[in-house]
């Protein structure tokens, strides 16, 4: 598989920004190197409905500007439709998480891939990302305070069993994290 191939599918897969450092890292090539694949990847979008966002420090895939009309009936479609169960799931994780929840948490905690959910989140308003206090290079998602609002509750831990259920999630992803740098060797 080509270089540009390969960033294309990272990039892809990942469904938000990615370090430049980490791009290099998992394509085991020089900061030059991402460079170069970067601009043939840039030129390989060229005319399609993806473009490279590029900032000096992180590359994400996104949709094209001239296909601003057509996202715009996308979002109103998606935003008619019921939440459904994935999205509750998702909302849940991230309201259950006393402090919010990462991408990867959510992912990990639901076993899928919670990318399209999160993005509908996001346009509904129900969720919002911030940095996080304790890895700048991660985004979290947080309940906004319309989310309490329609959920007729003032603070987080209003919520039904919140001790009990944040604890569980905590240490749930405490010990995937664990799991996971004793598996990769980073422990």
């Amino acid at each position: 598989m080509m270089p540009s191939a390969q960033l294309e599918a990272i990039l892809f897969a990942a469904g938000e920004a990615v370090p430049k450092k980490r791009l290099a890292a998992l394509l085991e090539a020089s900061p030059d190197e991402v460079a170069e694949v970067l601009a043939a990847l840039h030129k390989d979008l060229s005319g399609r409905g993806i473009v490279l966002v590029e900032t000096d420090t992180e590359v994400e895939l996104r949709t094209a500007p001239e296909a601003a009309p057509l996202m715009k009936k996308l979002r109103e479609g998606e935003l008619a439709r019921d939440l459904g169960r994935a999205g509750l799931e998702a909302l849940a994780v991230v309201l259950y998480r006393d402090n919010g929840a990462t991408r990867t948490e959510i992912d990990w905690i639901r076993g899928v891939n919670s990318g399209a959910i999160v993005r509908s989140l996001l346009l509904r308003g129900l969720v919002e990302r911030v940095e996080d206090p304790s890895d700048k290079r991660k985004m979290r998602y947080r309940a906004t305070t319309d989310t309490l609002a329609h959920l007729g509750i003032a603070k987080m831990s209003d919520l039904p069993r919140f001790e009990e259920l944040s604890h569980e999630t905590v240490a749930a992803v405490a010990a995937a994290q664990a799991d996971n740098d004793t598996n990769h060797g980073d422990a």
